[in-house]
């Protein structure tokens, strides 16, 4: 009787602690989940600022035209596949909007545009908060991992299919908020057009 309740009793608590540390893998796994659809609401942002970004573009810097084709193929990359499938188009195309942003020095029109302007400002300010809410991905997908790979998670992981998750990765140049400085353009453009300013500053 007494050996009985003993593993009775071991039992419960076997359960306990399976059920405990389940519901703190959902958790951690939810918060995740919650942080990656900010960094997607930012993402599909970006996807939709850009054909504007674009057209606003064409007229001024035609020489461009590979710079811009570039940032239209990556576009549609920033909402599709994984996550570091996504984190490197994102990455990629924080570059190739820099360029952009650069080039307009060349072309004072382009530059004074309002439109042009208004979208400058929202892309960085879009930049601004996916690098915001990567950090708080990040440190989720750091907690979640280390749950489920350290003893005794690594244990019940596998056993309830709770899978490793991928950060949200930037290359050390991309690590910080694009930062358009317009005095960073040392070469004047090879075809300016007509009535812009003969080198840049």
């Amino acid at each position: 009787m007494i050996l009985e309740l003993i593993v009775g009793g071991v039992v419960v608590i076997v359960l306990l602690i399976v059920i405990i540390m389940y519901n703190g893998f959902v958790q951690k796994r939810n918060r995740v989940q919650d942080a990656w659809a900010q960094i997607d609401v930012q993402l599909k942002r970006r996807y939709d600022l850009i054909p504007n970004l674009i057209n606003t573009c064409k007229g001024y810097a035609a020489y461009e035209r590979g710079v811009l084709t570039q940032v239209t193929a990556l576009r549609s990359s920033i909402i599709t596949g994984t996550v570091q499938q996504k984190a490197d188009a994102n990455n990629q195309l924080s570059q190739a909007l820099k360029s952009i942003f650069a080039v307009a020095e060349n072309y004072p029109d382009l530059k004074a545009s309002q439109n042009f302007q208004m979208l400058q400002q929202e892309l960085e300010s879009t930049e601004d908060k996916i690098a915001f809410v990567r950090t708080s991905y990040n440190d989720y997908v750091l907690d979640y991992n280390n749950a489920i790979q350290e003893f005794p998670g690594n244990v019940f992981s596998g056993m309830f299919h709770f899978a490793k998750q991928d950060f949200f990765q930037a290359p050390p140049e991309a690590a910080q908020p694009v930062k358009v400085d317009f005095s960073d353009l040392n070469s004047p453009a090879p075809d300016k057009p007509k009535g812009g300013k003969g080198s840049s500053k």
